[in-house]
């Protein structure tokens, strides 16, 4: 989400790029100055540690969503799947925010088992509320979309206030989801979203709040992979930035199923 995770991520590749860059003398430095536009790639660097590209980020996107879909037709077909499934990728999602260095294999991991959780809710969803589903997935990818948009064609970016805003909001959010979640497992009630004022669910305006973070994490998202590739960060830690966004898709279409969810009822 830049969110802290795609934060760290950019400023722990920047400075990888930086510790691996060769130490050159003058005589080098000159030699290489001389040397053939075609041959200036060759910089000493490995080729497993190239810089990032749009291209590795696009690419390991569409890998983890595809495991991510295997994993969906699973839980689809077993909900019964989507409680332990959540835990365990819960713990996976931790442990992946935390690590130094990229772990393709956590990551992966993580794509199957949020696929086999949000197959199984959207299975239990589906059932109660006929179509929704189709309606969440195209909301989605229409947030997504316009986002995408505004951040390429308009030069939506972000200032360092309204990043450290973003970062106290969702991480706010996220804490009091933690809380929620905890107090509704084990009293058996919806929590802080079944409370009604004035007849209206709690639960629509978190949901339309937490939406809206959803949705301006995008942006953030999309900056902080900009800046990434600008900074030419190692290859390797387009598997956290595909990750990253991977993550706050998964949010956004959570928010936006249970928030049609409520209009439903």
């Amino acid at each position: 989400m830049s969110n802290p995770m795609m934060d760290r991520t950019i400023r722990e590749g920047v400075q990888a790029g930086r510790n691996q860059q060769p130490v050159m003398s003058d005589q080098q430095l000159n030699d290489l100055f001389n040397q053939p536009a075609a041959q200036e790639r060759n910089t000493g660097r490995p080729v497993d540690d190239r810089a990032m590209t749009y291209d590795d980020v696009m690419m390991k996107t569409g890998i983890l969503f595809a495991i991510l879909l295997a994993g969906a037709v699973l839980g689809w077909f077993v909900p019964v799947l989507a409680f332990p499934a959540m835990l365990i990728g819960l713990v996976l999602g931790l442990v992946n925010a935390f690590k130094r260095e990229p772990n393709k294999g956590l990551i992966i991991g993580y794509a199957a088992f949020q696929g086999v959780f949000l197959g199984g809710i959207s299975a239990i969803f589906e059932a109660q509320w006929d179509g929704i589903v189709l309606q969440a997935v195209l909301a989605t990818l229409s947030v997504f979309g316009v986002m995408l948009a505004l951040f390429k064609f308009k030069g939506v970016r972000y200032g360092s206030k309204m990043m450290k805003f973003m970062l106290i909001a969702v991480g706010g959010y996220a804490v009091f989801s933690l809380i929620n979640f905890g107090f509704a497992l084990f009293t058996g009630t919806g929590g802080a979203r079944s409370i009604e004022v004035f007849g209206i669910p709690l639960g629509i305006v978190i949901g339309i709040v937490a939406t809206v973070l959803a949705a301006m994490t995008l942006i953030m998202d999309f900056q902080m992979i900009e800046e990434g590739v600008k900074q030419r960060i190692p290859e390797r830690f387009s598997w956290l930035c595909a990750f990253s966004l991977m993550t706050t898709l998964v949010w956004l279409y959570i928010e936006i199923l249970r928030l049609l969810s409520y209009f439903r009822n």
